[in-house]
């Protein structure tokens, strides 16, 4: 019985960090694209928005499920592996934008919340998944 609620306890305390780090991306996306990210997709009904944050989202969530599912015996040591890995995808989800912005025409975040759907979007969907791809085999 003690191992059930042991797991129990690791089981909350994992997914307590990765609803921070989900947050903490959502942020980020907000803080990179004009206007208000929740405005954008919940009223404005935007999908060029709803794709690049579902992109993140998933990206970070597969960062959180790898490093878990690869995780030290060190309880203390496997959350700190996985905020840093969580941490670190998002900063390089950052940069990537960053760089796709520096490399194509326009203002990337702008293209973004655009009311007609846009292939950049796809473009930056695939550059978030791609990124946690790569963090996510170097956990491994």
């Amino acid at each position: 019985m003690s191992d059930i609620v042991n797991g129990l306890g690791r089981a909350a305390a994992y997914g307590a960090l990765g609803l921070v780090l989900l947050v903490l991306g959502i942020v980020l996306v907000d803080l990179l694209t004009p206007g208000k990210l929740g405005r954008q997709i919940w009223q404005e009904r935007n999908r060029n928005a709803a794709v690049v944050l579902s992109s993140a989202l998933l990206g970070i969530g597969g960062i959180v499920f790898t490093s878990i599912w690869t995780t030290y015996e060190d309880f203390g040591k496997g959350l700190v592996s996985t905020a840093t890995f969580g941490v670190l995808g998002l900063v390089m989800m950052a940069v990537a934008f960053l760089v796709v912005d520096l490399i194509t025409p326009g203002r990337l975040g702008a293209t973004l919340v655009e009311p007609e759907p846009h292939p950049a979007v796809w473009v930056t969907a695939s550059c978030n998944l791609a990124v946690s791809a790569i963090i996510s085999a170097s956990i491994a």
